[in-house]
């Protein structure tokens, strides 16, 4: 391992990268890699780049192999990483360590998730004996440590585990955390202030996290015991550190970064906030909201702190006013008419007006401005943390909390008169005074909104409002406005205005501004351009119930011109970086081929050849995973209804795509893998001849181990095997191919926690395509990999797919795969097995099944009750009743028996809305909607549900007299039901 400080650093080069994470993979699965790894960072003498890079790719080990035992990490280096992490984060306590030390919390984070409390129960004592009521530097680390295992409790769902887990912390936590915290405040509020104050400080914003961390999904006892020193309204502690301010830690007023003092506020008003949404009780009789709500006032109101660096302390400000506003137990507080004009003036109208941070970022970083002003998930898909949701953003939800809380008219009245003077001040002069207008707008848009979603915009508005009229006495004439004629910001407000309110144009309305949004992606301006793009995609994506409003008939005729507007955008890029970072151009391209459909059968190829260009310029340095996704979708669904149209232009796709594809392969092209894999089993699903050859010639690279050790390739792999099995399953078995398949599906797939899922679709197709002759020596086999996966390692997950795979076995109609070979081969491995496995895994997990796997259950188990002389001996015999039961609660819950066949092969793909799917290229696998066809039922022979079930029902009553009586020994309330429909569609059993 001496090579691994070169490896790390030569993994931070484009040039070596690949080489170099190729062999830090071939290190890490080394027994003592990761203590190794943990010891190199630590090291204070080696070089910090070395350091940062190691502390990074111990966190990504760790994040995906820590829960997965493919490939296995050893015992005793799990259990040396949990003994070093916590002395490891004190070690890096130094402020100069504070990159390295973020990396190491969020692995403690994981391997807490993973192991804690049970498999790391001294984790809490440790941190608790770590802390010091002098050594700040010590307690940063370990509160930092603290808070990195305590954050995911805030997105958690209530469950048992978690409480037993909160509750694990808490009764060893909470004395120690509140004894600190008050020490911590004794320090910070002393005068003279400590030397260290700005280390009491750092603390002080981790201790205010963690009291949101304990507190935000029940109210522990002794939290609530110590309410009054902190929520107290005269001399609380979280008001009088609302009220803090030390001039030695203010920062520059030209600082972007939120001073320690602004941390801490900007916390504690969150605290607040969840506090008055969870337990309002605790703050009703005490007068803290009004306290808050005066500290706000003298904090924020009158456009103070207008500096960049507090945007998340305003907003978070502003948030809290909303937030109780909306509870409506303060009516009396913000009810007055005289109250909400104070509001307006001096804490709505401040913060809605563009400062000159917004117009320099609306020039220089035009990409952050669009994010951040239409509230989008930032790349990457994460969604919006706290700190992104912008003042603007803020002081517009005051306003909607106002408007939904029934004092809409108060509110709209008082907003309307500010928005008709920023509009007579426009007029005045609308060179000087665009800026009231855009202000106008911003609020009129506030006002008239009751309920909006990111997804679908504005769902429901203020009836004191017409919006539509609105909308065409002041925006409409911004709109159709020549470029250069007014300022770029109202042209952007106007699309924006658009966009916000698309539900409430009617079809015809939308109709007639797409043109003038299609002339907008022409525009030279980089949010204008990009804007209108936004709203055509958004706008091609509504729904009237369950059908999108805009068909192909409706855009065939713009279609052409508008995917050429976007791509030749795209096109102009200088570079590879720049082609791929406006994925908003990208998605609505995407959209206007969904929507379009076979309108490009004509010209298809020249749109196709733009694609691939794009593709291959990307492909020089892959940057933006939401790009990739879009271009990859657009590729896909062109082919898909281009070929649909007319299966003979299959060939062309594959000219024009086999070149780039095997280049990708080649190089290895590790985020666009998963992709290609993906499109070569939708054009090999599109075969309905022989499999060309230039198919074949990839097998052998497919079954290689190396093919599967990327993650992100396995369900592409398995998507295009199981095209390969299902076109040529007998050519797989005469090369000799199958026994590789089973061996990717037993030593690589099953046993993985994490794509266990994978294994078994690929196994399913395995047994309903491959000659039973071939694949019978093997099936005994299957099952023991799959019996000793649930020994070892049994997740819900897997028992859910071990039960669907048998029933999916039961049911399917291949020669020689018989209920009774299947209970024989069970009983084989191990007598009276298939018995223990119907009473454990069979008849609890059947009635569980999700809609669109009951058919193929409820076919299964009817065929083992009917089809199986097994079933009728022995001890077996036991289990009849049982299992007719489960059949009973499954058919019951069936609603989709009458269901009518779905009319559009399609509409699974229209109708998803591609919102970011990945957290970056990590998470690495994308499924593409357009590459899946709809999926095919592997009981098609049973045309009939009911009459199948009923009739083999029936039948075995008649051959058998016992049957009746096994009926009876069932609960009839369950069965009764049953027996009577069936009895109704003349099955008698």
């Amino acid at each position: 391992m001496a090579e691994l400080p070169s490896l790390l650093l030569a993994s931070l080069q484009p040039d070596s990268r690949k080489q170099a994470e190729q062999s830090l993979q071939s290190l890490s699965v080394q027994p003592g890699f990761l203590p190794h790894l943990l010891t190199l960072v630590l090291q204070s003498t080696q070089d910090r780049a070395v350091r940062l890079a190691g502390s990074v790719y111990l966190k990504n080990v760790v994040k995906s192999r820590w829960e997965d035992d493919e490939p296995p990490i050893a015992d005793a280096d799990r259990a040396g990483l949990r003994e070093a992490l916590v002395p490891a984060m004190i070690q890096l306590s130094n402020a100069s360590d504070k990159a390295i030390r973020a990396q190491i919390a969020e692995t403690i984070s994981l391997v807490a998730k993973s192991d804690f409390p049970e498999r790391w129960p001294d984790l809490v004592d440790k941190l608790v004996v770590s802390l010091s009521e002098s050594n700040y530097e010590v307690n940063v680390g370990v509160l930092e440590t603290a808070h990195s295992i305590f954050r995911p409790w805030r997105a958690e769902a209530r469950s048992d585990a978690l409480f037993t887990e909160i509750n694990y912390v808490l009764s060893r936590f909470t004395t120690p955390f509140l004894s600190l915290f008050l020490h911590t405040t004794t320090l910070l509020f002393a005068q003279p202030p400590p030397p260290n104050l700005a280390q009491v400080a750092q603390a002080t914003v981790f201790l205010v996290e963690i009291y949101y961390d304990l507190t935000c999904q029940d109210l522990p006892p002794g939290i609530e015991d110590s309410h009054a020193q902190f929520f107290g309204a005269q001399d609380g502690l979280f008001l009088r550190l609302l009220l803090w301010d030390p001039p030695q830690l203010r920062g520059d007023p030209d600082d972007t970064t939120p001073s320690l003092p602004s941390q801490i506020k900007t916390r504690i008003l969150e605290i607040v906030e969840l506090f008055v949404k969870l337990y309002p009780e605790t703050l009703q009789t005490s007068g803290t909201v009004e306290a808050f709500v005066r500290a706000i006032w003298d904090l924020v109101g009158g456009g103070k702190r207008p500096g960049v660096a507090d945007d998340g302390l305003v907003s978070q400000s502003l948030r809290f006013i909303a937030a109780a506003i909306r509870i409506g137990y303060y009516k009396d507080l913000f009810g007055s008419k005289e109250t909400i004009s104070g509001l307006v003036q001096g804490v709505v109208v401040p913060n809605v007006a563009l400062r000159e941070h917004e117009l320099e970022q609306f020039e220089d970083d035009p990409l952050e401005y669009i994010r951040l002003d239409l509230a989008l998930p930032s790349m990457g898909g994460i969604g919006l943390s706290h700190d992104a949701v912008t003042r603007r953003q803020a002081a517009a939800d005051v306003l909607r909390a106002l408007v939904s809380s029934g004092l809409e008219a108060e509110t709209t009245e008082v907003t309307g008169a500010w928005i008709g003077q920023g509009l007579a001040e426009y007029n005045a002069d609308r060179a000087q005074n665009w800026r009231a207008k855009d202000t106008a707008i911003y609020l009129l848009t506030a006002v008239a909104t009751r309920g909006s979603t990111t997804q679908h915009g504005v769902t429901s508005t203020n009836a004191l409002i017409d919006v539509v009229q609105f909308f065409s006495d002041h925006v409409f004439g911004d709109l159709q406005a020549e470029e250069g004629s007014i300022h770029p910001i109202l042209q952007v407000d106007a699309i924006r205005f658009l966009y916000t309110f698309r539900n409430q144009l009617v079809k015809p309305q939308l109709l007639s501004v797409l043109p003038s949004l299609v002339r907008h992606l022409s525009s030279d301006n980089y949010v204008c351009y990009t804007y209108a793009a936004i709203s055509i995609e958004r706008i091609l994506f509504i729904r009237q119930g369950t059908q999108l409003m805009f068909t192909q008939a409706d855009v065939q005729d713009v279609a052409p011109g508008l995917l050429n507007a976007l791509l030749s955008k795209v096109e102009k890029a200088p570079s590879a970086e720049k082609m791929a970072e406006n994925d908003y151009l990208m998605k609505c391209a995407m959209r206007v081929i969904v929507t379009a459909r076979s309108t490009f059968a004509n010209g298809y190829e020249q749109i196709l050849q733009r694609l691939v260009a794009i593709l291959g310029v990307i492909s020089k340095n892959p940057s933006n995973p939401n790009f990739d996704q879009y271009i990859f979708e657009s590729i896909s669904a062109l082919m898909r209804f281009v070929v649909q149209a007319n299966p003979s232009t299959l060939p062309r796709f594959e000219q024009a795509l086999f070149g780039p594809f095997t280049i990708i392969i080649q190089q290895d092209i590790d985020q666009y893998i998963p992709y290609v894999f993906q499109i070569l089993a939708q054009m090999l699903d599109l075969h309905t001849g022989e499999v060309p050859a230039e198919y074949r010639s990839l097998l052998p690279f497919l079954l290689t181990p190396a093919s599967w050790q990327q993650k992100g390739s396995i369900p592409g792999l398995v998507k295009l095997l199981e095209a390969f099995l299902s076109h040529d399953a007998k050519s797989m078995v005469a090369a000799g191919q199958l026994t590789q398949v089973l061996g990717v599906i037993q030593q690589r797939l099953i046993p993985s926690k994490i794509n266990d899922g994978w294994g078994f679709e690929l196994l399913e197709a395995v047994v309903r395509y491959t000659p039973w002759d071939a694949l019978k020596q093997y099936f005994r086999g299957l099952i023991v990999t799959l019996l000793t996966r649930m020994q070892t390692s049994k997740t819900d997950k897997y028992v859910y797919h071990f039960v669907y795979f048998l029933g999916f076995c039961l049911a399917i109609n291949v020669d020689g795969l018989t209920p009774d070979y299947i209970i024989g081969e069970v009983d084989a491995i191990q007598p009276g097995l298939w018995s223990q496995l119907l009473a454990n895994f069979i008849i609890p997990q059947a009635p569980k099944s999700p809609p669109k796997e009951r058919k193929v259950v409820i076919v299964g188990l009817t065929r083992l009750l009917t089809q199986s002389a097994l079933m009728l001996q022995d001890a077996r015999v036991q289990a009849w009743p049982p299992t007719f039961q489960a059949l009973a609660k499954l058919f019951q819950t069936e609603q989709l028996l009458t269901k009518k066949e779905e009319l559009d092969p399609d509409a699974g793909l229209t109708q998803i809305d591609y919102e970011e799917q990945t957290a970056g290229y990590q998470a690495a696998y994308s499924r593409l909607a357009a590459a899946e066809a709809a999926p095919a039922d592997p009981v098609a022979h049973v045309k009939d549900l009911k009459a199948f079930v009923g009739q083999e029902l029936a039948q075995a009553s008649a051959r058998d007299r016992r049957v009746k009586a096994w009926v009876a020994q069932t609960d009839a309330s369950v069965t009764e039901p049953f027996v009577q429909a069936l009895a109704a569609s003349g099955f008698n059993l």
